[in-house]
């Protein structure tokens, strides 16, 4: 539950630049992600989020409006606002990804990311051999070499945002509508994962010269089966966190 410590001022509660009820909606958002707050549960009443925060009336109805946009809470009359289950979670929001990026547990959503790219990624680099254009396959060409280069460096940051970029271009590549989403709206999870698995741990170049290879001479099926080895790489750090640990 929400802790009964003092009041705090808007200062300290909009401590970037964004404006108070986002940064509030993140804070109620954080404790949803991470359990403290139950499925189920009921938000303390308007007056008390209010002392809380030591935001305004206007502000904690844009935090609560921001959150059911998301579908973490939802609010209904004469009963007060209570945390969704998790199947009303919109998973792929983009401003919803980045805070479970600052989740305590955020591992554990990672792994549940890693286990949707084991069923998406190898076929959108089996569909990218076939389609990719010429203006794909130079992206991809330059998205390597500079991660080669980062390898060769042992530069983690440079690796990160051309691995990034490399995968991004895979599912631009595929051509197809309905792939395309996830080079966007799952950006944020997408460097996330990338983050985690790489630093600390080996680079996987090997891995993705396979993928890049078989995208390169139109080889659909060795370019599935290259993405599986790379997803089910044990070297990466996510690897250590194991399905049985995983709630859905």
């Amino acid at each position: 539950m929400l802790s009964n410590k003092p009041a705090e001022n808007t200062d300290s509660v909009s401590a970037s630049s964004h404006r108070v009820y986002v940064q509030v909606a993140k804070e109620i958002a954080t404790k949803i992600l991470t359990g403290e707050l139950k499925q189920g549960e009921k938000l303390p009443c308007e007056h008390d989020l209010k002392s809380k925060f030591g935001i305004s009336r206007t502000s904690l109805r844009e935090c609560n409006k921001l959150l059911e946009a998301k579908g973490l809470i939802s609010s209904k009359p004469k009963v007060g606002t209570s945390v969704e289950v998790r199947q009303q979670w919109h998973f792929l929001d983009p401003q919803l990804l980045d805070w479970i990026k600052d989740a305590d547990n955020v591992q554990r959503f990672l792994t549940q990311f890693l286990g949707l790219r084991k069923a998406i990624e190898p076929e959108a680099c089996s569909i990218a051999a076939r389609s990719a254009s010429i203006e794909h396959r130079k992206a991809l060409s330059i998205s390597f070499q500079n991660m080669k280069q980062a390898a060769a460096c042992h530069d983690y940051a440079a690796w990160t945002i051309n691995d990034h970029q490399f995968h991004k271009t895979i599912f631009l590549a595929t051509g197809n509508p309905f792939y395309i989403p996830f080079a966007n709206i799952l950006e944020s999870l997408f460097k996330t994962f990338i983050d985690e698995s790489s630093t600390g741990g080996r680079f996987c170049l090997e891995e993705h010269e396979a993928i890049y290879d078989a995208i390169m001479m139109g080889d659909a099926f060795r370019a599935r089966t290259s993405s599986q080895l790379l997803l089910n790489d044990h070297n990466q750090k996510l690897a250590l966190v194991t399905p049985s640990a995983v709630t859905l």
